[in-house]
């Protein structure tokens, strides 16, 4: 993966919040930089990619769409067959256990594949299709290379202050574009 780079969102909204909130970005930057981008350069994340890519070369957007509807019906349900193959992926338990070891300053990533359908995280997402949204659309859909960040948003349930960083991941063997990572990242601990 190439240096990431923090958008000028992210920049405009931490300015937003003051003083400590420049040390934010300076600190989100580097872990981008220092610890993060390698978590997606581990074989596991790129041959999880590899092989549901080929797995998923001949879908159109109609299986696409009959999928994360599949998916978002099983959100609470007692039945969970996709989300529950997603989750026992070994791909899923390496960003479990990154997520975990970053104590607490990732709140959730998750991996997605070419078409944007989710490939491995360390937690459910409330939906299997990422194509239809920027975190995909401005990396995956603009090259090796491509950042997104989200704006700044409070949880209220938690009161920290998260942002989702997505980034395109590239075949570190071929540079060939694989799919993309969305990290969200609780600022307040980078503090």
């Amino acid at each position: 993966m190439k240096r990431l780079f923090l958008s000028s969102a992210l920049a405009f909204s931490l300015l937003a919040q003051g003083a400590h909130a420049l040390d934010a970005e300076s600190n989100v930057e580097s872990v981008l930089e220092n610890t993060l981008a390698a978590w997606v350069e581990n074989p596991t994340v790129i041959d999880a990619l590899r092989a549901q890519n080929a797995a998923h070369a001949t879908l159109v957007e109609a299986d696409i769409i009959n999928l994360d509807n599949l998916w978002r019906a099983e959100v609470g349900a007692t039945e969970t067959p996709i989300q529950s193959e997603v989750m026992a992926r070994e791909i899923s338990k390496y960003l479990i256990e990154k997520q975990l070891s970053s104590n607490g300053v990732v709140s959730e990533v998750f991996v997605f594949d070419m078409v944007g359908l989710n490939v491995g995280q360390s937690g459910l997402t409330s939906d299997y299709w990422q194509g239809d949204e920027a975190k995909y659309q401005e990396t995956y859909g603009k090259g090796s290379g491509a950042v997104h960040t989200s704006e700044v948003e409070l949880d209220e349930s938690t009161g920290a202050y998260l942002v989702q960083v997505s980034s395109a991941i590239s075949d570190p063997a071929t540079g060939e574009l694989l799919g993309g990572v969305t990290f969200g990242i609780n600022i307040g601990l980078l503090e």
